[in-house]
């Protein structure tokens, strides 16, 4: 008896507490509550030590309340008309393709879930230009490019054709790529997304990027957002979290997460024993975002209103994910039973629905008033980035076929009955003769439908996907900031690192380029000798500098500034990358003809952020990827992770990246050059990978002659060829980076012990007589009537005598691609296995391409061609200090 009178007691002071927080709420408003709410924590937490449990998350219900919902500005009716059209041919687009071709593939339930987000950001808020002259950009969801497509149909910039030819881009009159790819579509996509996490983090650093450009006077401030549509699954990819903190930090309010929470990813529920729309809130909210979550359709409004003593919250919340999925595919009876029927005041609580009406219970994400409210919030919020989390269901509208079932993500073909109901329930004018082939649907270009979508865009300043390349070419960068790289350095000892360094500082100061130069780098400048850029150009910030630096009284102190040009990202390459990316594709999302040079430690590149690089390739990125500290052996005592011997093997892999491997000041000079011509004069869709070491060496003056410039272009061109003139024995060697000056020291060994001849030769890049090398050989084998054509390395050495030894600090498979079109076997040395920690001389001793090697690999190729004796061999390696026995570097 005392219990129950203990329990009324707390139901009536519980309600004489919400009674006078809704008279606050409605006297002094959310403000005024929040404070009054504060103070009594506050309080009790003083007066009686009463803490209150920890949590990042709030009630499992929708952020924005339905009496604050602004009024939806369109016809709901004509929207989901549209909407439907939209779904029926992302649905077909992918059915008949499969129909088509079995196992072509494609998806239809991302999109299927999706559609309403989508659609209310195409309708009332993706602009393609916004008043200020800007625009917003936009990083669509992979698996949902069916929809882009199927949309950009009825808006008349695909053809019937296209959407025929999904999946098969090679059939007569072309077709659509799988996913969003820049690269095959460059009118269309311009951010490739389906590699899932790289939307995220590239959302994250372009909206900084915005904020970089508009800081520094390079593009005006206007309300442009950058919007990333992702999936609750791909929130599991390092890159969608790595960087939120920096979104904040930065108070990007200039953009927007809309994460499509289906609760499923590939093969089964994202979270099913928890709840990853409180997961995800919690990461964010502790991030500092501003969260909105958008669970429950206006169907559940009346119910959530009259839940006055939160027992339907609570029950909302207890549910997991893998239960809601269950109540996705189950009857309205069962969801009565399992989620009401724990308590009889929640049964009491929809006595007045039929269980078909329970069944029919929309989600947040389905309901396109709740996801309006939840946009216009989001682009009104200042001060921080927002991230918008949609309850939806994975395949919605696909009935039997595959809503809410783990088979959804999967599922490419319906027969003939399910499209009938999907055909049905959307209500597309196909009859039932016709539905076997999915027929494709377009109203009338006058019809009400296409007239709406049409305006509604026109209204947004067009169309959406759509590529352009906004900035015209630049002038040519003059002559005379590279002609002191030509002279060499007299003897003095320099490393190729601050070659580049000092090379950057003087386009820097260039009156025209100086200004669209983005050095980017992860916490490394002093490392690769950069700390002089700290006071020339500043590293940016968007606050500025708020405290005194330790090396204030010092001259290369760490200066930030608004205006900084340096990106000094931290300890981060794939956020340095995407940095990278962003101002690499300037040109053509802002107009604006940016130069990124990123440098940082070679080994963090191809092998940490290849999915990154490869991104930036699709994307027709233009710039420079400058892999510092590079070779197996130019790293002194660093070891096995940081000494790279094979970014340049890993290079060969990118098909519009031209790799070179620089030994001299002059070689980098022609390059860099070369590539701002053609990248930002010429406008070419390539990029460059150059690098450089820290390892000090002379630099000589450049050789005479045009041979030489186009050869350190085109990969291959004679150094030093031998003195003497009157010897049997010749050989020719390959050398690039610093491991050209042990090839340097091999020539004077071999000619002034062993009497043989050697030419020596500068192979600034393999990638690039490989490529050509192949070139030949598919048009010659295409055209076997026409006179061939002969690969460049060929050309060069057709009249070069004797035997041919290419040392690098690569592996052996870098020089070895290129043997097959030399007139002679070639003998490759390389750094294939792990770094050692240990000083140069001993790393290329190991690794068996010092000066001494080299020697005995030629030797050894005179002696196979019967030019030497093998005894002559057997003396040269003890005379070398050669150990036969020692253990092989490629396996110790």
């Amino acid at each position: 008896m005392a219990e129950t009178q203990t329990n009324g007691l707390e139901v009536l002071e519980t309600r004489e507490w919400l009674d006078s927080l809704d008279y606050v709420l409605a006297q002094g408003g959310p403000e005024r509550a929040g404070r009054l709410l504060q103070q009594l924590s506050l309080h009790a937490k003083r007066a009686a030590g009463v803490n209150l449990p920890f949590t990042a998350t709030t009630p499992y219900q929708n952020t924005i309340p339905s009496v604050q919902q602004p009024p939806f500005p369109g016809s709901q009716e004509m929207e989901r008309r549209i909407k439907s059209l939209v779904r029926w041919n992302a649905l077909a687009m992918v059915v008949r393709a499969n129909k088509l071709q079995e196992g072509i593939g494609g998806h239809i339930s991302t999109f299927a879930s999706a559609a309403t987000l989508y659609e209310v950001a195409f309708n009332h808020f993706l602009r393609a230009q916004t008043e200020g002259g800007d625009r917003d950009l936009v990083y669509f969801q992979g698996h949902a490019a069916p929809g882009m497509y199927a949309r950009a149909y009825l808006e008349g910039r695909i053809p019937k054709q296209k959407l025929e030819n999904f999946r098969r881009e090679l059939k007569p009159g072309g077709g659509l790529s799988s996913y969003p790819h820049p690269w095959l579509m460059p009118d269309f996509w311009e951010f490739p997304t389906v590699s899932m996490g790289l939307g995220p983090i590239q959302a994250i650093y372009q909206a900084r990027f915005i904020r970089y450009l508009e800081n520094r006077g390079l593009k005006l401030s206007t309300d442009g957002k950058v919007w990333a549509f992702l999936g609750d699954g791909e929130m599991d990819e390092p890159e969608s979290l790595g960087s939120i903190t920096l979104a904040s930090r930065e108070r990007l309010d200039n953009l927007i997460f809309v994460v499509n929470c289906n609760l499923q990813r590939l093969d089964g529920p994202v979270r099913g024993n928890g709840k990853i729309i409180q997961e995800l809130e919690a990461i964010f909210r502790g991030a500092g975002w501003n969260v909105i979550k958008v669970i429950w359709g206006g169907d559940w409004d009346t119910l959530i209103r009259s839940d006055r003593d939160g027992l339907l919250v609570k029950r909302m919340g207890e549910i997991s994910d893998g239960q809601y999925q269950k109540y996705f595919v189950e009857s309205g009876a069962y969801f009565r039973h399992s989620f009401f029927g724990t308590d009889p005041r929640l049964l009491k609580m929809v006595e007045h629905l039929s269980d078909e009406q329970l069944a029919r219970m929309r989600l947040g994400g389905h309901d396109p008033i709740k996801v309006h409210a939840a946009y216009k919030a989001a682009v009104e919020h200042k001060g921080s980035p927002t991230i918008i989390l949609a309850k939806t269901i994975k395949g919605y509208g696909l009935g039997e076929a595959g809503e809410g079932k783990n088979i959804t993500h999967q599922q490419k073909k319906l027969n003939d009955d399910e499209l009938q109901m999907f055909r049905s329930r959307f209500g597309i004018p196909i009859p039932d003769d016709e539905l076997h082939n999915a027929p494709f649907y377009r109203p009338a270009d006058d019809s009400p439908e296409i007239t709406y979508m049409k305006d509604r865009r026109k209204q947004l300043g067009g169309y959406l996907p759509e590529r352009k390349v906004r900035a015209k070419p630049i002038n040519p960068v003059s002559e005379s900031h590279f002609e002191e790289f030509y002279k060499g350095t007299e003897g003095r000892d320099v490393a190729t690192t601050m070659v580049f360094v000092r090379l950057l500082g003087k386009l820097l100061r260039d009156p025209e380029i100086g200004k669209l130069i983005v050095p980017i780098i992860p916490d490394e400048a002093r490392t690769f000798g950069m700390e002089a850029l700290f006071r020339q150009v500043g590293i940016y910030s968007s606050v500025g500098q708020l405290y005194e630096p330790v090396d204030m009284d010092t001259l290369l102190y760490y200066k930030e500034a608004k205006n900084g040009q340096i990106l000094e990202e931290g300890i981060t390459e794939a956020g340095s990358m995407c940095s990278f990316i962003a101002a690499g594709t300037a040109y053509a999302n802002h107009g604006i003809n940016t130069i990124p040079f990123f440098i940082y430690y070679s080994m963090f590149g191809f092998q940490r952020i290849g999915d990154l690089i490869w991104a930036a390739a699709d994307m027709r990125t233009r710039g420079f990827l400058v892999g510092g500290t590079a070779g197996r052996t130019t790293l002194a005592g660093e070891g096995l992770q940081h000494q790279d011997g094979h970014s340049h093997v890993l290079a060969l892999s990118v098909p519009n990246l031209l790799a070179y491997d620089p030994a001299f000041a002059y070689e980098i000079a022609i390059i860099i050059q070369d590539g701002i011509k053609r990248m930002y004069v010429d406008q070419e869709s390539i990029f460059y990978y150059l690098t450089v070491t820290n390892e000090p060496v002379p630099m000589p003056e450049m050789p005479q002659g045009a041979e030489v410039r186009e050869g350190i272009l085109k990969g291959l061109y004679p150094f030093k060829a031998s003195e003497k003139k009157d010897t049997k024995l010749r050989a020719q060697l390959f050398g690039s980076g610093t491991i050209m000056f042990e090839v340097l020291k091999a020539q004077e060994i071999l000619e002034q012990k062993y009497g043989v001849a050697a030419d020596v030769w500068s192979v600034t890049s393999y990638k690039r007589l490989y490529r050509d090398g192949n070139d030949c050989e598919r048009w010659n084998m295409l055209h076997p009537g026409e006179a061939p054509r002969v690969p460049f390395v060929t050309q060069c050495l057709k009249d070069a005598p004797g035997v041919f030894v290419a040392a690098s600090d690569y592996m052996k498979v870098l020089p070895e691609s290129i043997g097959q079109w030399m007139p002679r076997p070639l003998v490759a040395l390389g750094t294939d296995g792990f770094g050692r920690s240990e000083g140069r001389p001993s790393l290329r001793d190991f690794f068996e391409v010092d000066a001494k090697h080299i020697v005995l690999a030629t030797l050894t190729a005179l002696a196979r061609d019967k030019q030497i004796s093998r005894e002559t061999l057997q003396n040269a390696i003890k005379d070398l200090g050669i150990n036969p026995e020692k253990p092989n570097p490629a396996i110790a």
